[in-house]
């Protein structure tokens, strides 16, 4: 094992400091694919719902506005469950709070199968939407502890990547077993996974080392972990506490040096997240009403999200050259400029060049949002880390359950319609995140 950094021992041990220090261990990377996995099922969970409307629809006899408030109601779970999850996190530790989210949302989306009335999927939505707004700011909080400094807008953006990758296989999931299944076979999918990966997380996900840093009941274990990554850590080790905030919990958040930033964090947040899920509840009922097939609009938002991953992956990789405000305003605005061509087109493009056309856009899109995590983890310090991730989070979930209205109201408006909303949106995620101050910066200056 590569022992990193010595030290002293009448000179305190900064955990934080020294994961910054050494090198990206192996072990580390494989704790981020760890966690990588739990938020793949968020981003195939979140989208479910979006894919089986046009079926529900004609099986149930029901309408667009009828199914609009089970999103709503989905998404204001999520408001709850960031928020919360993000506070259980920072108080009781991010590994329970992010497998008991998973085992949460597993079991709702499991029991949808069950669901044979409107309200009955309103409440079982609900729930998993508690479960999958606590995953988020606890699983962001783990990639980012898990890395050091120079890499941590990488780790996370990879990290969050992973929503529209689930979504890419909740596409051709959808595409595969609707026709031949039902809506049934995709929630009963969407149930057994989550079952499966906290098995996982119980046996191999360990906790923050930061976390472990002022609980010293936990202090072998924190040694352990620490030896993991290769740093010299033993019983005589004496550790630096944590630098404290002035508060902490959401009160912590709007100190004067944070008040600003937080704002502006929550306002890109909500605008980016409202035509985020504009595309993953209503996407596919505005491609089956342009006259394509229930599996060809499916893929249409496997392909925005396909786009997705590329466009986050790219961000990671420019974010640590270029720094995040270069990088995100850059995004923000390719994502204003082909929504306007889309909305300009007003529907008149061969299946071929749309597909390619929302793949593009969900580069643009996606990039932002996963970036957003990355940037917020980068805000706030460790000890009010999951709470300011969660918050932010939980705000722009707001956004989420207001597109669950917007996305209905705009349908009746037409493409042209539809596609301008998204980029109001994005136009106001480009000017909150022109504001924020505290952007990771460029690694060369870092």
């Amino acid at each position: 094992m590569n022992q990193n950094t010595p030290m002293a021992s009448d000179v305190p041990f900064d955990i934080a400091a020294n994961i910054d220090a050494a090198a990206w261990s192996g072990w580390q990377k494989a704790v981020i694919l760890l966690v990588a996995s739990a938020i793949i099922l968020d981003g195939f969970d979140n989208q479910l719902l979006g894919f089986v409307v046009p079926v529900l629809i004609r099986e149930w006899g029901t309408t667009r506005a009828a199914l609009a408030p089970v999103f709503a109601l989905g998404y204001a779970g999520m408001v709850i469950g960031a928020a919360g999850g993000g506070l259980v996190g920072d108080r009781f530790g991010r590994r329970p709070a992010l497998i008991a989210s998973v085992l949460l949302f597993g079991a709702a989306t499991g029991l949808t199968v069950l669901a044979g009335t409107v309200p009955q999927l309103a409440l079982l939505r609900a729930v998993a939407g508690l479960g999958l707004g606590a995953a988020m700011p606890n699983a962001a909080t783990l990639l980012a502890e898990y890395a050091p400094r120079r890499r941590r807008s990488l780790a996370v953006t990879l990290g969050i990547v992973c929503i529209p990758l689930g979504g890419v296989g909740g596409g051709f999931v959808a595409a595969a077993l609707l026709p031949a299944y039902g809506w049934q076979s995709l929630f009963l999918i969407g149930g057994i996974l989550p079952a499966l990966v906290a098995l996982l997380l119980w046996r191999l996900l360990p906790e923050s080392p930061q976390y472990l840093a002022d609980r010293p009941a936990r202090r072998a274990e924190l040694i352990a972990i620490l030896q993991r990554i290769g740093l010299r850590a033993d019983g005589d080790t004496s550790f630096a506490a944590p630098l404290a905030p002035a508060r902490t919990g959401l009160g912590g958040l709007f100190t004067p040096p944070l008040r600003m930033d937080t704002c502006l964090l929550w306002t890109a947040f909500f605008a980016c997240l409202l035509i985020t899920y504009m595309v993953f509840s209503w996407a596919p009922t505005l491609l089956s009403d342009a006259g394509l097939s229930i599996a060809q609009a499916s893929l249409g938002v496997a392909t925005f999200n396909i786009g997705g991953v590329v466009g986050a992956i790219a961000a990671a990789l420019l974010i640590p050259a270029y720094g995040s405000r270069r990088v995100m305003l850059a995004m923000a605005a390719g994502g204003v400029l082909m929504a306007l061509g889309l909305a300009a087109a007003d529907g008149a493009i061969p299946a071929g060049t749309l597909l390619a056309l929302l793949a593009i856009e969900g580069a643009f899109i996606n990039a932002v949002q996963t970036s957003l995590y990355a940037l917020a983890s980068h805000i706030y310090a460790a000890r009010q880390r999951a709470t300011g991730v969660g918050a932010a989070s939980g705000f722009g979930r707001n956004g989420a359950i207001i597109s669950s209205f917007v996305g209905a109201a705009v349908l009746a408006g037409g493409w042209s319609a539809y596609f301008l909303t998204l980029a109001a949106g994005m136009a106001i995620t480009l000017m909150a995140l022109a504001l924020i101050a505290r952007h990771a910066p460029a690694e060369r200056r870092a």
